[in-house]
């Protein structure tokens, strides 16, 4: 099975240096890439939407190579932050020398994280809409350098 790792970079021009010392290792040039969010949209048409577009094709290839929705979501909201991917496909060791040197340069870890609505103090009033159940979904963001994500599709 392919095997991707992903890195997030809040300054995009590290990840050209990432990409370039990754192809050394011998990765053949289609397995790695960077994606950054163009700096701006061809409209198409009266119902053209290009930046979410973009962001839904991203979240598409994120979940095909193995990244939960939220896992994908907070990818795209790194991006939407002025952030960038790199991406490299291929046997363990090769993947597992790419994370090392997205680390290095400082990929950011990224972590989806769900968990309960917080709970604010009960305010009875007559006309205040009741307390809704629920689940908040929401990208975490910690410190760079240890933040290459593993996906096995």
């Amino acid at each position: 099975m392919p095997k991707t790792v992903v890195g997030l970079f809040e300054n995009p021009e590290l990840v050209a240096d990432a990409v370039r010392e990754i192809e050394a290792l011998g990765f053949p040039r289609q397995e790695v890439r960077s994606v950054k969010e163009p700096a701006s949209f061809e409209v198409t048409g009266v119902m053209s939407f290009p930046g979410l577009d973009f962001e839904v094709d991203l979240g598409r290839e994120l979940t095909r190579i193995g990244a939960t929705k939220p896992e994908a979501d907070a990818f795209i909201e790194g991006m939407r932050r002025g952030g960038a991917l790199a991406l490299a496909t291929g046997p363990d060791e090769k993947v597992e020398a790419a994370a090392k040197i997205m680390n290095r340069h400082g990929a950011i870890e990224v972590e989806a994280v769900s968990g309960s609505e917080p709970q604010l103090p009960q305010v009875i009033h007559q006309n205040m809409t009741p307390v809704r159940e629920g689940t908040v979904l929401a990208g975490r963001v910690r410190q760079p350098g240890g933040g290459a994500a593993f996906f096995v599709w």
